[in-house]
């Protein structure tokens, strides 16, 4: 069955590719005349297609003309000129659908396409990124195309927005030319980058406004969602709140953090790590009781005790430091055995690894993990507006997205959002190696293999990076490294400051990087090294500050970088390229394939394998006691793994269960959530009649006369008087 689904989806593919071609075809037969045009005339374009749109003519008839003038636009201000299969991601995206585009393709620059096309409209188009790094990043390096177009272009950042203006010298380099401007303006602006987060609390934050001046966004006009699947899939169960303080009792928070240790697992309590819960014994709640002098536990008068007590459980058996959260202070996080009673609890986001600043559990959790940790508790918050990212993103007239892994949710796609996902060709054929899983019995013996495949490839001056589930697994494997004398880097949530730089360099000889999930989003790792990274470090190595650097002086750093890559890349070439290190399965195939795709981009070398154990949560909880009973049987050793097309299978299938679980909840929420949507469209709808109204006089008295009518309905029936309720 599912290899007829996977026939017919590649057959449905590769027809919707063979329906584009003709329009590629068009958009290459122009570029010879556009590249006759001066620069004037290229930007007078933009001119023209506005009053052919007015005229009447469609999005759809300035297509390839369109696409052509960005391409040559690009080509004269960035240096880079759109591939065909480019070509085809920017039409999927202008057509509403998700383009699965693999790492290294050059998905910022195919927004370029779509993102001008539908800017000509003047009604503003959005550009989401999954976080502040990214959308200033690419909104600097793509900026000059848009401007040279005569298009503007905004960027909202978590307290402070941008235009991207090449006259405007920001004192601050990570800042070159942004123009600081209000959210209003950015918003104004043809194209707007931002992230999802800000995007959807800025809606929300209209929403909540004394006076329509106040408001910063327009019409939800058209977006692409780059990393979609993390936005529209990943985050989906994540609401977005905005929040006032309530008055809460953090006595008894502490009170609970320290009963409930002292709870025995299995008598006292049980934990079902499939479905993420706990739940009391009767024992247990007879030892609660006790504790807190109570007859029954459940009695209604109880109930606040219970609402504790849940909250309590979850912090201590579900929730773990290091891996759901951190100790933060001073702007750093703190180790595992470090404890300081102001700290602050930062959620990791499991899906990218990165410290989710701002973002609090809901509903008493966070609290009971503060009592845990013995740190201030922080007042409980009263909820005053809240959105899905699922309702959010539906209210777009147009929606798009991006991202190198959507094929294997494709159906969720569709079900919940209405959009296709169209499978883009690589522009040079994957050569990338993946080999087999290999399965431990223990986690203490797969790490012991993962040292020892380091080792090797270290010793051959061949690039690793290692990619580890928690921050937690990342700092065991890194001390394991530090004990063998292997040089490392290690980029998590703690050191995310330097992800770029760390990054940037993970593909040099030699490099061994231990990253988090984080490692796989918006970052490419170019064999041999980046250049442009490495020019600081020489400027430094010949004692001068890259601030202080002549543009002389940069130049030839740079010219030196570029020899240095160039050099390596060969070698790196020649030894197989990068090679990936899995120490664990994610519950979403997509996540593997994400940290796959670090390698092999563009046509690279590169290989990849995954190292699993039985003590690993995805096999502990979906199906690991199989291979058990098969490694029981072959009468094998904690250091000898079992490499088997069953294996494979039994971890795969392992995976899509649990694929299917969470899809099944994300379904009900968006049910559940679209009832409340309804409520909230029809209360912002009122809110901002009565905002926009110069005259309320008629809009009062038709709500008197609909309560009237009500209160008549229900109190004043039957004919005689004394048949009426007068009281109420």
């Amino acid at each position: 069955m599912l290899k007829l689904l996977h026939r017919l989806f590649g057959e449905s593919n590769e027809r919707e590719l063979k329906r584009l071609q003709p329009l590629v075809e068009r958009i290459n037969a122009l570029e010879p005349e556009v590249q006759r045009l001066t620069d004037a005339e290229l930007r007078a374009r933009t001119d023209e297609f506005k009053a052919r749109l007015a005229a009447g003519e469609t999005l759809d008839d300035l297509l390839p003309e369109a696409f052509a003038v960005v391409r040559e636009a690009a080509r004269r201000t960035i240096g880079l000129r759109h591939y065909d299969v480019q070509l085809i991601g920017g039409i999927v995206l202008h057509q509403g659908k998700i383009a699965e585009m693999k790492t290294g393709e050059g998905k910022t620059l195919v927004a370029t396409l779509p993102l001008y096309l539908n800017a000509l409209t003047g009604r503003g188009v959005h550009l989401v990124t999954v976080n502040d790094y990214l959308a200033k990043r690419d909104t600097q390096w793509m900026g000059p195309v848009y401007h040279f177009l005569g298009l503007s272009v905004g960027v909202i950042q978590h307290e402070a927005a941008f235009l991207y203006d090449p006259t405007y010298a920001n004192p601050d380099p990570r800042l070159r030319h942004l123009r600081p401007v209000s959210r209003r303006e950015a918003y104004l602006a043809d194209i707007t980058y931002g992230t999802n987060n800000e995007f959807g609390f800025d809606y929300l934050r209209d929403n909540m406004v004394h006076d329509l001046s106040q408001c910063v966004q327009r019409e939800l006009h058209y977006a692409i969602v780059d990393e979609v699947d993390n936005i529209l899939i990943d985050e989906a169960r994540t609401p977005l709140i905005i929040s006032g303080q309530a008055e809460e009792s953090a006595d008894k928070y502490y009170l609970f953090a320290r009963l409930v240790p002292r709870l025995r697992r299995d008598e006292d309590y049980r934990v079902d790590e499939k479905h993420r819960t706990v739940t009391l014994t009767e024992s247990g709640i007879a030892k609660i009781e006790r504790w807190l002098n109570v007859d029954n536990l459940y009695a209604p008068e109880n109930y606040e005790l219970t609402h504790y007590l849940e909250q309590a459980l979850k912090a201590h058996f579900l929730f773990r430091r290091d891996r759901d959260y951190v100790l933060y202070k001073d702007g750093r996080v703190l180790g595992p055995h470090e404890h300081d009673r102001d700290a602050e609890i930062v959620i990791v986001d499991e899906f990218t690894g990165r410290l989710m600043f701002g973002r609090r559990y809901s509903e008493g959790l966070h609290q009971a993990i503060e009592a845990k940790e013995n740190v201030r508790i922080q007042r409980e918050s009263v909820t005053l507006a809240t959105i899905t990212f699922q309702n959010y993103f539906r209210m777009y007239e147009k929606l798009a997205g991006m991202t190198g892994t959507a094929y294997t949710e494709r159906e969720e796609f569709r079900q919940i959002y209405g959009l296709d996902v169209v499978v883009i060709p690589t522009h040079r054929p994957m050569i990338r190696q993946d080999f087999p899983d290999l399965v431990y019995k223990t986690e203490a013996a797969k790490f012991r293999a993962v040292v020892r495949e380091i080792e090797e490839l270290h010793r051959q001056g061949r690039p690793v990076l290692v990619g580890t589930v928690s921050i937690e697994k990342s700092e065991y494997l890194s001390d394991l490294l530090r004990r063998r004398g292997i040089p490392h880097q290690v980029l998590n949530a703690k050191y995310h400051e330097k992800e770029a730089a760390i990054i940037a360099q993970a593909g040099r000889p030699g490099a061994v990087t231990i990253a988090t999930n984080m490692a796989g989003r918006g970052v490419d790792i170019l064999l041999g090294g980046n250049p442009a990274g490495l020019v600081d470090e020489i400027l430094r190595q010949q004692g001068i500050r890259p601030e202080e650097a002549t543009p002389e002086q940069v130049a030839q750093a740079r010219a030196e970088a570029e020899a240095i890559c160039r050099r390596d890349r060969e070698r790196v070439v020649a030894l197989g390229g990068l090679h990936i290190i899995g120490t664990e399965r994610h519950e979403a195939r997509r996540i593997d394939n994400q940290l796959r795709g670090r390698a092999g981009r563009q046509g690279d070398p590169g290989s990849s394998r995954f190292y699993v154990s039985l003590e690993d949560d995805l096999l502990r909880r979906f199906g690991g006691a199989n291979i058990a009973n098969i490694m029981d049987k072959l009468g094998l050793d904690e250091d000898t793994p079992i490499e088997h097309p069953l294996v494979t299978k039994t971890i795969e299938n392992a995976q899509t269960k649990v694929e299917a679980y969470h899809f099944d909840i994300r379904k009900h929420l968006v049910q559940f959530d679209d009832v409340m949507n309804k409520q909230r469209a029809v209360i912002y709808g009122e809110r901002r009649k009565v905002l926009s109204s110069e005259n309320l006089r008629p809009v009062v008295l038709n709500m008197v006369r609909e309560e009237l009518a009500e209160i008549v309905q229900t109190y004043l029936t039957g004919e005689v008087r004394e048949d009426w309720n007068l009281e109420g």
